[in-house]
């Protein structure tokens, strides 16, 4: 999968797009936000008003005598009082909007990130098993689990604090300019290098992140695919090849991060330098103006901070750059999976089915995989209710054949007819509705016996699930596990032996009640002893079912009505009971 080129803008529609649910908690994080210019601009003015009328001899200014009485402001040391009352006021305010916003963050922050997860985790689900060959499960993983997180940072910490920022910034010019328009123009002269400098950084950065995140997968891969084969990493004792692939790949991913930190540590000096700049300009202009009384020592001081409060903004608008291109680099990642479409998906028009009667055909079917020849214009009939073997080599093409028939894959010529109808024809849920599969890798999910039971009929009742257990001859051993049917399996069945795992599966199908049914390799991974209990529950499994049955040992195709032999991806030769062997060229 290509990874797909998206601009800022793009990014930062769609996320404000999925951030659409939370838009209340987010305008109350954004008036926090806003709050903080006003209480910023207020911060300052106590000193002021100290330097000015308690220390100096100016009066207080205009709205303290509109809202005060003069009794209170002609004595100094009320009028003290009133700027530590004015300073303790002030602190709690900005406190108490600080705390409100922290929590409006926190949850705005959680609210998108779990948001974009399930979203991506969703359509990763929908997306064909030829996706998930390509990319591998780690990739995905590292995009649900770690790339959604760009929601999070593009918006509730970029996209609102900037817009926060940008008011702050704004406020502040308006009030430094009304004391000394000279002043705010020398310290506006720092916007147009910021702003170049911020221009060319911000690709760098976004490429940097963007290599950054691939590597970091690529280590996520290396671990889970090391731990999901430790038994072989052990037997073979590969454990310090595996830990120098893993510190090789680790090292790639740091390298790549130092690279993208120090572009963002450069741009962070150019910034400093360049407010440094500005700084230095305004203090030596406005000493000269209080040296030549065009200002007062207070107003200077408080020009002083409000333009140090100018600064910030500006620092901030052009710091979160970095941050913000972090973000929209794992933004682009989680995109292009969303972007991602389906190869299977229901046609337009498509029909439901509620049970079939199990006749299947494949008509003049071929499959290619990557452009890779899988299958070869392959064509034979199942009358309902029959037995279908499938043997062969390795490599053969037997379980991408079977993987046609719920739809797993696509034929990329040719047909696949299930009662007559092709199988695009049908709605996917309905059609998968009408399959059980029980594979040679049994999967289990990490739950109890019964919810492993019960995963392809989540409502069944749990006299059903027992009775399932009983007909795959698992009702014995779950009953020796410490809790029953409520028993952890572990992580893929971890806790159970092969047989056991196979058994549950068997169950799994049983409950299912599918009346067809597909069965590969079944019996490979237990002893002797297990495959005879196996093959009795397969037998009373496959009663009044169509099944298919992809097997290497004679035990288990030797009651076939149907027996198809392939090779090289071609079907070579049909043998039924009732007739002798067909050759096909």
């Amino acid at each position: 999968m290509t990874q797909k080129k998206y601009s800022d803008l793009q990014l930062l529609t769609r996320l404000l797009g999925m951030a659409r649910p939370y838009w209340l908690p987010l305008s109350g994080l954004l008036l926090a936000s806003l709050l903080a210019a006003p209480l910023a601009l207020l911060l300052p003015l106590p000193i002021k008003i100290a330097i000015d009328s308690v220390l100096g001899k100016a009066p207080p200014p205009q709205f303290l005598r509109a809202l005060l009485p003069a009794q209170w402001l002609d004595a100094q040391e009320s009028l003290l009082w009133l700027v530590l009352g004015m300073i303790f006021c002030l602190a709690l305010l900005q406190q108490t909007r600080n705390f409100v916003a922290s929590l409006l963050r926190q949850y705005c922050g959680e609210s998108l990130t779990i948001r974009l997860r399930t979203i991506l985790f969703s359509h990763t689900q929908r997306l064909s098993l030829a996706f998930h060959d390509e990319k591998g499960s780690a990739e995905s993983l590292y995009r649900i689990q770690y790339d959604a997180r760009a929601a999070e940072e593009a918006v509730v910490n970029g996209v609102i604090p900037m817009v926060g920022s940008l008011a702050t910034l704004i406020a502040m010019i308006v009030v430094v300019f009304r004391l000394d328009w000279l002043l705010t123009l020398v310290a506006l002269a720092v916007c147009p290098p910021l702003l170049g400098a911020t221009q060319i950084f911000r690709p760098r950065l976004r490429g940097r992140w963007e290599a950054f995140k691939k590597s970091e997968s690529s280590v996520l891969e290396l671990v889970q695919e090391s731990l999901s084969m430790i038994r072989v990493v052990v037997a073979f004792g590969r454990e310090r090849h595996e830990q120098g692939r893993f510190a090789e790949r680790s090292a790639t991913a740091l390298r790549r991060k130092v690279l993208a930190v120090f572009l963002e540590g450069l741009l962070g000096i150019l910034i400093a330098l360049t407010i440094a700049a500005g700084m230095a300009g305004v203090l030596f202009v406005g000493i000269r103006h209080v040296l030549q009384d065009r200002l007062l020592l207070g107003d200077f001081l408080l020009m002083m901070l409000y333009l140090g409060m100018v600064y910030q903004p500006l620092q901030a608008l052009a710091t979160k750059t970095s941050a913000v291109q972090a973000a929209l680099a794992g933004a682009a990642r989680a995109f292009t999976v969303l972007d991602a479409k389906p190869d299977v998906v229901d046609r337009p028009g498509s029909r439901a089915i509620e049970r079939t009667l199990g006749a299947i055909e494949f008509r003049g079917v071929s499959f290619s995989y990557d452009e890779t020849p899988v299958l070869g214009d392959i064509s034979f009939r199942v009358a309902p209710r029959t037995r279908v073997g499938i043997v062969g080599p390795t490599g053969a093409g037997k379980s991408t054949l079977l993987s046609l028939l719920p739809r797993f894959y696509d034929p990329t010529a040719g047909q696949v007819l299930l009662d007559g109808v092709d199988l695009r024809d049908y709605k996917l849920a309905d059609l998968r509705e009408q399959f059980a599969v029980v594979l040679q890798d049994t999967a289990l999910v990490s739950m109890t016996l019964a919810e492993n039971i019960a995963y392809g009929r989540p409502d069944a009742p749990l006299e059903e699930i027992i009775r399932a257990a009983q007909l795959a001859d698992a009702h014995t051993f779950i009953m020796q596990t410490p809790h029953g049917y409520d028993s952890e399996v572990g992580e893929r069945g971890a806790r159970l032996s092969g047989g056991e795992r196979q058994r549950i599966a068997l169950a799994r199908a049983f409950l299912r009640n599918a009346p067809v049914l597909i069965l590969d390799e079944p019996t490979s991974a237990v002893d002797a002893a297990t495959e005879e209990k196996v093959l009795e529950a397969l037998e009373r499994l496959m009663q009044n079912r169509t099944t298919f049955i992809i097997s290497h040992s004679a035990g288990v195709v030797e009651k076939c009505d149907l027996l198809l032999y392939m090779d090289e991806g071609r079907l070579k030769q049909v043998r039924s009971r009732q007739s002798e062997p067909t050759v096909l060229s």
